[in-house]
């Protein structure tokens, strides 16, 4: 499995290759909602984008990870960024993390539409037994809408990092398998073409 610079198309979400050419549009992107003052995730403030921006790619040269810019489909501007990380090559498998999205467009299909695509090149492309989603404990927001995707929560790794603020982070491990896929990938289309 190599993990290459890949764009992923649709109709409400485009994913490109991150590139510092995002960078102010990205802060600009951020500051719509103040996402970097939430304590429990680690979202870049605007200040920091740059070297953000700088640091995933520098883990795209390892191999550890390959970041996207997400675009909202209908303006083509950048409105979130978002990730495969802890890469498996001998699996294979992947995370998807490392996600946010500008507050105008969360709760919209443009998160169902980037976890559609991003799942189907996983599973189709890359050809991942399985592909991992992981959040804080106490981002109920965030579980939930990764058990909307029909992920499967694996468990719950106790006392699994220290956050900015010096608290220890609960992470909750979820799950997407290769055999569960067909019935995921029908139910996200399914959610992407109900009447609104």
């Amino acid at each position: 499995m190599a993990l290459e610079p890949v764009t992923l198309s649709g109709r409400h979400a485009e994913l490109v290759p991150l590139s510092q050419e995002h960078s102010g549009a990205l802060a600009e992107a951020v500051r719509d909602g103040e996402l970097w003052r939430l304590w429990y995730t680690s979202i870049p403030s605007p200040e920091v984008m740059a070297a953000e921006i700088d640091r995933r790619l520098g883990l795209q040269a390892a191999g550890s990870m390959l970041p996207f810019t997400v675009l909202d489909g209908p303006s083509g501007r950048p409105v979130g960024m978002t990730t495969y990380l802890n890469i498996d090559t001998a699996g294979p498998r992947v995370e998807i993390g490392a996600t946010w999205y500008a507050a105008r467009v969360q709760r919209t299909p443009l998160n169902t539409e980037a976890k559609l695509l991003l799942l189907t090149h996983a599973f189709e492309q890359l050809g991942c037994l399985a592909v991992e989603f992981r959040t804080h404990f106490v981002n109920h927001a965030s579980r939930r809408a990764i058990e909307r995707l029909g992920a499967k929560l694996d468990g719950v790794l106790r006392h699994h990092q220290r956050m900015r603020n010096g608290t220890l982070r609960d992470t909750c491990v979820y799950s997407v398998t290769a055999p569960e896929w067909p019935t995921v990938r029908s139910h996200l289309t399914w959610q992407l073409e109900k009447p609104r």
